[in-house]
């Protein structure tokens, strides 16, 4: 695959959801040219991590980050909600949502059982809290959440990856234009962790062969 060009895509019927949308083309990976032309930022300030606590079913996960969730979980508690730790100590730190995908546990129906609040009421993620207080090790949260706000979709040769629009990021779009970052070098930890140093190597020069070209703003 040349992962500098864009194609106009014929995905086969069982692929559908991707249809014949332009992409970059990153090893074996489809990639929305959203992540070159969007700009992004996390603001907290004006969002309060409401993607947390926003939702119909918890954060996919893979059995691995099921492990390692259940690993951390005593070190965590303490700053959990006292109904989130009432959940999790009946149901268990996942369960499989309406598309069979292995999610985190929620509570009142929407909220991740792992939030807990900063100051000014930010919502923060509990597991990565522990990890950058030194509380933990060697697992700082699930990568979907570290991707958000991009979604995968696994096909059987391919990964489509996606930026989710959503009027809750509408705060990190204006933040991330106001300082010239673009979605791909924002995540780009989240990225490098999920896909390796090489290919996110390979979408900074796609993306920057595309912008160059065609430009904007």
């Amino acid at each position: 695959m040349d992962s500098n060009n864009n194609s106009n895509l014929n995905i086969p019927s069982a692929q559908a959801d991707v249809e014949e949308q332009i992409m970059l083309q990153i090893q074996d990976t489809l990639v929305s040219l959203d992540l070159a032309e969007r700009f992004f930022c996390c603001d907290l300030s004006a969002c309060h991590g409401e993607c947390c606590i926003e939702g119909d079913a918890g954060a996919p996960i893979t059995p691995e980050e099921q492990t390692e969730i259940e690993r951390v979980l005593p070190v965590i508690e303490p700053d959990m909600l006292p109904s989130a730790r009432r959940e999790v100590a009946e149901q268990g730190v996942s369960y499989v949502d309406e598309e069979g995908d292995l999610v985190t546990t929620i509570v009142d129906g929407r909220n991740c059982a792992f939030t807990c609040y900063g100051p000014d009421g930010v919502c923060l993620c509990a597991i990565e809290k522990a990890f950058r207080e030194g509380r933990t090790a060697g697992f700082i949260k699930p990568i979907s959440c570290a991707l958000y706000p991009l979604r995968l979709t696994e096909y059987p040769t391919f990964t489509a990856v996606n930026y989710h629009r959503w009027k809750i990021c509408k705060p990190a779009e204006v933040l991330g234009r106001k300082l010239g970052i673009r979605l791909y070098r924002f995540l780009e930890g989240p990225l490098v962790r999920r896909f390796g140093q090489a290919w996110y190597d390979e979408l900074c020069e796609a993306c920057e062969a595309y912008l160059a070209e065609y430009g904007n703003d």
